[in-house]
C-alpha cells in the first residue's frame, strides 16, 4: 500500500501558471489589433526579437552570474549565418522555408558560442567579463576586414519573399513577420523558463551563488558555465535570425559593442533577479531607441541618468519594484502608501521637467544655434537667450527637488510602518 501511494500522487494544477502563460499568448496574438499601423507592428516585431535576446543574456547574468560584454556577438553572427542562408535559398542553391531561417541563425550563434565559449568560460568573474569584451572588439574589427562574409560597411541585404505563397503567407506584409516572431518568442520564452526549473538551471544558480560548494559536491563549474553559454548563443542566434527576416539587412553594427551594452543596460533595468525582468527591459529598449530618440537628441543623457538612479535606488530593476508592491497588495497594505507613491511621482516629474528644460536648451545652443534661440519642449516654447526661461527652469527643478524630499520622508515613514505590520502578520500566521 505504501508503494502504491508513493507512485500515485496527486499534483494539483498550477492554475496561476496556466493563466499567466495564456495571457502572454493572448497578448502576443491581440497586440497587432491594438497597434494597427505599420509602424506599431514594426515596433512590436522588434520587441519580440529583443525579448529573446534579453532572456538569453539573462541566462548568463541573472541565472549564472556571468557578466558578459559581448552578447551581441552571437546574435550578430547568427544574423550573418541567417542572411547568407536566405540569400542561398533565393539563389536556388538549396530549399528551406523562410520560417526556419531563424533556426539557421540559432545554429550559427550556437556554433560560435561553442568556439568562443571554450575560451571565455575557462575563467569567471571579472576575467570572464574582460575576455568577452575582448572577443566583442575582435569580432567587430573583423566585420570590417572580411567583407566576403560580413559585407563590409554596407552590410548584406536580402529579400525575405523568396518562395511562393503557402496558405497566403509570403512574409511580405509586416503582420506576417510579426506573427512569425511572436511564435518564436512564445516558445523561446517557454523553453528558457522551463530551463530555469531543470537541474541544470538549479545548478547554474548554485554556480552563481557558491561555486566552491558546487565543486565540492562533484560538479564542474566550468562545464556548467560552458553549457549555459552554448544555450545562450543558440537563443541569441534565433533572435538575430528573426532580425534578418524583419529588417532584410545585416550590418557590422549587429556585432558591435554598442549593441552588447544596450542589451546589458536594459536587462539590468528590467531586473535580472526575476525571469520576467528582461522582458520589461526589452520593451524599454525598443521604446527608448525607436521613440525617445525621435523625441529628443539628448536621449542618451536621459538614459544614463535613469540607469544611474536605478542602480542607486532600485538595483533589483523594475521587476523588483513590481514584486515588492505585489507583496504589499497580498497583505492588503498597498493602499497605505498609494498616496505616497503619487506624491513621489508628481514631485519627481516636476524636478525632472525643470532639469530636462535646461538640458534641452543647452543641447539647442550647442547643436542647433543656427536655427535661432527658440526651442520647443513638451509643448512649451523656451528661449535660450531669455532670462525667464532659464530662471523658470531652475525654479521648477529646485521646487520639485524640495517637494520630492518632503514626499520621500512621508513615504519612508509609511513604508516602515507597512513593513512592521507585514512582519507582525507573518509571525502571527506562522504561530497559527
Amino acid at each position: 500500500m505504501n508503494n502504491v501511494s508513493a507512485v500515485y500522487q496527486f499534483k494539483p494544477v498550477n492554475v496561476a501558471r496556466w493563466i499567466i502563460w495564456s495571457l502572454f499568448a493572448l497578448i502576443l496574438i491581440a497586440a497587432p489589433y491594438y497597434f494597427k499601423s505599420n509602424f506599431g507592428i514594426s515596433v512590436l516585431t522588434q520587441i519580440g526579437t529583443v525579448i529573446i535576446s534579453a532572456l538569453a543574456y539573462n541566462l548568463l547574468l541573472g541565472q549564472g552570474g556571468m557578466l558578459s560584454f559581448g552578447h551581441a556577438v552571437y546574435a550578430g553572427l547568427g544574423s550573418y549565418c541567417a542572411v547568407h542562408a536566405l540569400n542561398a535559398v533565393a539563389a536556388g542553391v538549396f530549399y528551406m522555408p523562410v520560417s526556419l531561417i531563424p533556426f539557421v541563425g540559432g545554429l550559427g550563434g550556437m556554433f560560435f558560442a561553442v568556439l568562443f565559449g571554450y575560451v571565455t568560460t575557462r575563467k569567471s568573474g571579472t576575467t570572464f567579463a574582460m575576455i568577452t569584451l575582448g572577443i566583442s572588439e575582435l569580432v567587430f574589427a573583423m566585420s570590417l576586414m572580411f567583407s566576403e562574409f560580413f559585407g563590409g560597411e554596407a552590410g548584406i541585404s536580402t529579400n525575405r519573399v523568396v518562395e511562393e505563397a503557402f496558405w497566403g503567407i509570403t512574409f511580405g506584409p509586416q503582420i506576417q513577420v510579426y506573427y512569425l516572431v511572436a511564435i518564436y518568442t512564445f516558445f523561446s520564452v517557454a523553453l528558457l523558463y522551463a530551463l530555469t526549473r531543470t537541474p541544470l538551471g538549479r545548478i547554474l544558480n548554485a554556480v552563481r551563488d557558491n561555486p566552491e560548494r558546487v565543486e565540492f559536491i562533484g560538479f564542474s563549474t566550468r562545464q556548467v558555465r560552458y553549457i549555459a553559454f552554448i544555450i545562450t548563443g543558440f537563443f541569441a542566434g534565433i533572435s538575430g535570425g528573426l532580425g534578418v527576416i524583419n529588417f532584410e539587412i545585416v550590418t557590422a553594427e549587429v556585432v558591435g559593442p554598442v549593441r552588447s551594452g544596450a542589451v546589458l543596460l536594459f536587462t539590468f533595468l528590467g531586473g535580472i533577479t526575476f525571469f520576467f525582468g528582461p522582458i520589461i527591459g526589452a520593451i524599454l529598449l525598443v521604446v527608448t531607441y525607436v521613440l525617445l530618440s525621435e523625441f529628443t537628441k539628448a536621449w542618451l543623457l536621459y538614459l544614463g541618468m535613469a540607469f544611474l538612479f536605478m542602480v542607486m535606488y532600485a538595483p533589483g530593476g523594475i521587476a523588483s519594484l513590481i514584486m515588492m508592491n505585489l507583496r504589499l497588495a497580498a497583505f492588503g497594505r498597498l493602499g497605505k502608501i498609494w498616496f505616497a507613491y503619487i506624491g513621489l511621482g508628481f514631485t519627481a516629474l516636476m524636478g525632472m521637467a525643470g532639469a530636462a528644460a535646461m538640458i534641452e536648451m543647452l543641447y539647442h545652443m550647442q547643436l542647433n544655434s543656427a536655427l535661432g534661440p527658440l526651442v520647443k519642449f513638451a509643448g512649451v516654447t523656451l528661449d535660450t537667450e531669455g532670462v525667464n526661461s532659464w530662471f523658470g527652469s531652475v525654479f521648477v527643478m529646485l521646487t520639485g527637488i524640495g517637494l520630492f524630499e518632503v514626499a520621500r520622508r512621508h513615504y519612508l515613514r509609511d513604508w516602515n510602518e507597512t513593513q512592521e505590520y507585514i512582519e507582525k502578520e507573518v509571525k502571527r500566521r506562522e504561530a497559527l
